[in-house]
């Protein structure tokens, strides 16, 4: 599940590696977020895929 507080260590760790860079294990953990994050994005996605229903139009 993406909360708030994932979100904002993942956005925390981004910015710091772009600054000063990380350290091993913050490495690591955000290797892990990122997986926990898009595991989740893809949950979303195959829920939605496979809500959709396909109708065929009436023919005339």
């Amino acid at each position: 599940m993406i909360t708030p507080e994932l979100l904002a260590r993942i956005n925390e760790l981004a910015r710091k590696k772009r600054t000063i860079g990380l350290s091993e294990e913050e490495t690591v953990e955000q290797k892990k977020l990122y997986g926990i994050y898009l595991a989740a994005i893809r949950g979303q996605v195959e829920g939605l895929l496979e809500s959709i229903e396909f109708v065929d139009e009436p023919k005339k």
